[in-house]
């Protein structure tokens, strides 16, 4: 054999081999591909492990098993998994914020109309213009403890209404029924007294003795309406000398009652006052006692100015403090 043959052989052979091993490249190449193709998905952490289920045709699909774990939501088709994320905890909401606390030395603000039906289960401790307001205004409800002549100073004292065949004073009278809310009027009657401290300190005691009897009532103290001097002397002469300048100080010792005691202040006499610091005229006939628009007036502002108990103690009313008013006589009473 020539060398020649025994070359192009050898040559022969070597391709045969490469082919062979490119063929089994390209086989080996094919089932490690087939094999990634067909591999278990691993469980990470947006995949819960325990939610792989193994069929019996040896197929795999995802979804609970039972007694451990929870099925994914729709959303974990594409990879995401609802609900917080794992190790992080939801964020309490923020407490809403605490309501102011109710301001005593300001008389009650304005605020939404309440209908006539807020004043049955009020009652109104006043003088004859108490008297004139419920009879006029046309509240239709609340309890009328009215007096003509009565004094803040004997209010404890005076046996003023009389009630089933028995006489009782204002005091034992407001103690017969429990009542959501008590408006104190007085202090026209005591204009002609000029005994300031007396006239606090008796005012303070009143609302002592008037929460005593009514510890869950919310109190008012209205203040005083403003007079019309001129016609007061036209009247009368003017003989119990009352004067817009005495009730402005009787006013001002009422809101200062108040605010120590914790009550409501009503600023009637802002309400009715004219530029002149007098009760205009046409609104009363003999400069103290109001006509039946005037009435009606008032009625409008107390449906105006009320506050809640729970807004007024939010932790419980106050404790009650006894105080023993000045014993004074009632001159210039008999007015209103």
């Amino acid at each position: 054999m020539s060398g020649s043959y025994k070359g192009k052989h050898a040559a022969h052979s070597r391709q045969i081999i490469l082919i062979l091993a490119i063929a089994a490249a390209v086989v080996l190449a094919a089932i490690a591909a087939m094999a990634w193709a067909h591999r278990p998905a691993a469980a990470g952490p947006d995949s819960p492990a325990g939610n792989m289920v193994q069929r019996t045709d040896g197929s795999v699909s995802s979804g609970s098993i039972s007694g451990g774990g929870s099925a994914l939501s729709p959303d974990s088709a594409s990879g995401s998994v609802s609900g917080p994320a794992a190790g992080q905890s939801q964020e309490a909401p923020p407490d809403p914020p605490e309501a102011e606390p109710y301001d005593f030395s300001q008389p009650a603000p304005q605020g939404e109309t309440v209908d006539n039906s807020y004043f049955q289960d009020a009652a109104f401790v006043g003088d004859s213009r108490t008297d004139g307001f419920m009879l006029y205004s046309g509240i239709g409800a609340g309890k009328n403890l009215t007096s003509n002549g009565l004094s803040i100073f004997k209010l404890a004292e005076k046996k003023a209404l009389t009630i089933g065949g028995e006489k009782y004073t204002l005091l034992e009278a407001l103690a017969l029924e429990e009542y959501g809310k008590v408006y104190l009027s007085l202090g026209v009657n005591e204009l002609g007294i000029y005994k300031d401290n007396a006239f606090y300190e008796s005012y303070c005691a009143a609302i002592d003795q008037i929460r005593a009897v009514q510890p869950n009532a919310v109190i008012y103290i209205q203040g005083l309406i403003p007079l019309n001097e001129g016609q007061i002397r036209q009247a009368n002469g003017n003989k119990y000398n009352l004067t817009n300048d005495h009730l402005r100080v009787y006013n001002d010792l009422m809101k200062r009652a108040a605010e120590e005691k914790q009550v409501v202040y009503l600023d009637l006499y802002g309400e009715f006052v004219d530029e002149n610091g007098e009760l205009p005229e046409g609104v009363s006939r003999d400069g103290v006692h109001l006509v039946k628009d005037a009435c009606k007036q008032w009625l409008e502002y107390l449906k105006t100015h009320t506050v809640d108990f729970d807004v007024l103690y939010p932790d419980g009313p106050p404790v009650v403090e006894s105080i023993a008013p000045e014993q004074t006589p009632e001159d210039g009473s008999g007015q209103a």
